[in-house]
């Protein structure tokens, strides 16, 4: 954090009103003045602007952390090249949003290793960006979440936030088949979210095999897949895994 070192009164007077993006930029501003020869309104509107993007940054940062997100999981960092059939108009078109406004499942599908939770990760971030909350959690700790949830007595109110939730990733669906009443949970989850918020879902799996999550209630299944089939944005990544070990043996010459 920068100190004002000249003014260190009007600094303390700005930090009690919970203006530190004023307060961390009142030397660099007021030297700016007198070089540029700002006007006071000017000047206003650069201290001003500084404490909108400081609280801007609050914002993002608090979302970020509510969203259990990878920092590192952006699509900026997001390696295009490892999948040459992607397709990338679909990708584009799912990082501006829109799907959000019409409600739409995201799912994607792939090999391990190949990138999938990073995407649907990359995507959240772009809505954070554009001021949605997001929610990344795998199914296991949801589910986990959910029983927790009801042994306290607070099963409805926590199955109302996560319905509310403008954008649920859910990751490493089908990893762990589902029984009693971890199916029941599921499927009550994704109606309550079905054609009010998006949900983004990956696995392992091929779509054809999704209904495997069930154990037993194949019915349930049928009924929970129905759902975040319709309307759905499908993407397959195909590819080598990005964990795959690095090959050791050295070429002898």
């Amino acid at each position: 954090m920068t100190q004002t070192t000249h003014h260190p009164e009007i600094a303390l007077q700005l930090r009690q009103l919970r203006l530190s993006g004023v307060a961390d930029t009142l030397d660099v501003r007021l030297r700016q003045g007198i070089e540029d020869k700002l006007s006071h309104i000017e000047f206003l509107q650069l201290l001003l602007s500084d404490e909108l993007a400081r609280r801007d940054q609050s914002r993002m940062a608090l979302m970020l952390k509510k969203a259990l997100l990878m920092s590192n999981k952006t699509i900026e960092q997001f390696d295009y090249k490892a999948l040459p059939t992607l397709n990338r108009s679909m990708v584009s078109d799912l990082l501006t949003c829109r799907f959000l406004h019409d409600a739409s499942p995201v799912l994607i599908c792939g090999p391990t290793g190949t990138g999938k939770s990073h995407l649907a990760q990359a995507i959240g971030h772009q809505a954070i960006r554009q001021g949605k909350e997001v929610l990344f959690l795998t199914q296991k700790s949801l589910l986990s979440r959910l029983h927790k949830a009801r042994i306290m007595g607070k099963y409805d109110s926590q199955l109302s936030k996560l319905a509310k939730t403008s954008l649920l990733i859910i990751d490493d669906y089908g990893l762990f088949p589902m029984s009693s009443p971890q199916d029941e949970d599921f499927h009550e989850l994704i109606a309550a979210r079905y054609e009010q918020r998006s949900t983004i879902m990956t696995s392992n799996l091929d779509y054809s095999e999704w209904d495997q999550a069930f154990v037993k209630n194949k019915l349930l299944a049928t009924a929970t897949l129905d759902r975040l089939l319709h309307n759905a944005y499908r993407l397959v990544l195909e590819g080598n895994s990005y964990r795959r070990p690095r090959d050791t043996k050295k070429t002898v010459a």
